[in-house]
């Protein structure tokens, strides 16, 4: 068992770990910087799956599977959103509902922090500063995580989350004056001060829903899948109404040939008794005639 795992299992209770992450953790990132070499890697054996090239764990994703095994409540998890002390412990909470909460359930989650504006950076070595709200917002629309994967989130799914970010957007600009968006030198265009970028919001939209095209295919096609899996379903379901059936014969067929076997020997037993007696008789008779001649 090595050094941190030994440090990890020290920890038992949510308060620590919620300490260790404020003292220890300095970046977001899978792995540590510099520890992790992917060249020349490819297929499953790529950076991109997360196996296979070795590299040291961060001390950020030791720590989030810490918070797994702890089984978190509700109101634990809302205590991690709300923390004050540091943005990494905030970030850590978003990652935990990111990995852990059902698709349906995370944009209401993490609707409240779409537009956070606390800024945190989750690079190893820094250099990447963001807010809170653009990293829930990338959580909600992009599966890659440096060179990882968050879990898929079903296409469907997926349109009804752009849909209410969409949604929030439009409400959000409409109760917000023009001025709060430009930067500090007057009346140019969006400057550098926004919390949020469209423009970047719908790049990323656009790369997902190529991705999806790429691995799904358009909405007909997932109708054209469920119809197949529907069809498959269906044959499966014929087979093994089939084998039952089959096993049923083959049970009642086994039973006929046992009662025609216990009948077999029944017979045989009562032939045998009947051979038996004929011959006791014959012999008495036998018996009997010698006494009289004597």
């Amino acid at each position: 068992m090595t050094d941190v795992e030994v440090h990890l299992f020290k920890l038992k209770t949510y308060h620590e770990v919620v300490d260790e992450i404020y003292y220890q953790v300095k970046h977001l990132e899978p792995w540590e910087r510099g520890s992790r070499k992917t060249a020349g890697q490819t297929g499953m054996c790529g950076g991109v799956r997360g196996v296979g090239a070795g590299g040291i764990v961060s001390t950020a994703f030791c720590l989030l599977y810490k918070l797994y095994t702890l089984r978190l409540t509700r109101k634990q998890v809302n205590g991690l959103l709300q923390h004050t002390d540091s943005p990494y412990i905030r970030a850590l909470g978003f990652m935990y509902i990111r990995y852990t909460q059902p698709p349906a359930d995370l944009f209401d989650w993490y609707a409240d922090y779409l537009d956070d504006d606390e800024e945190v950076d989750p690079r190893a070595g820094g250099g990447g500063t963001t807010t809170i709200g653009t990293l829930v917002r990338q959580m909600l629309i992009k599966l890659d995580w440096f060179s990882t994967l968050f879990p898929r989130i079903p296409v469907p799914i997926q349109k009804q989350i752009e849909q209410r970010l969409a949604e929030h957007n439009r409400q959000t600009a409409a109760s917000k004056p023009a001025p709060n968006f430009r930067g500090g030198s007057g009346g140019g265009g969006g400057g550098a001060g926004s919390a949020y970028n469209p423009g970047r919001m719908d790049t990323d939209r656009r790369e997902h829903d190529d991705r999806d095209r790429r691995d799904y295919g358009e909405v007909d096609r997932y109708s054209k899948d469920k119809s197949k899996r529907d069809d498959r379903d269906r044959d499966r379901d014929r087979e093994r109404d089939s084998y039952r059936d089959r096993e049923r014969d083959r049970r009642d067929r086994d039973r006929d040939r046992d009662r025609d076997r216990e009948r077999e020997r029944d017979r045989d037993r009562r032939d045998r008794y009947r051979d038996r007696s004929r011959s006791k008789d014959r012999h008495r008779r036998s018996r009997s005639k010698d006494r009289r001649y004597r």
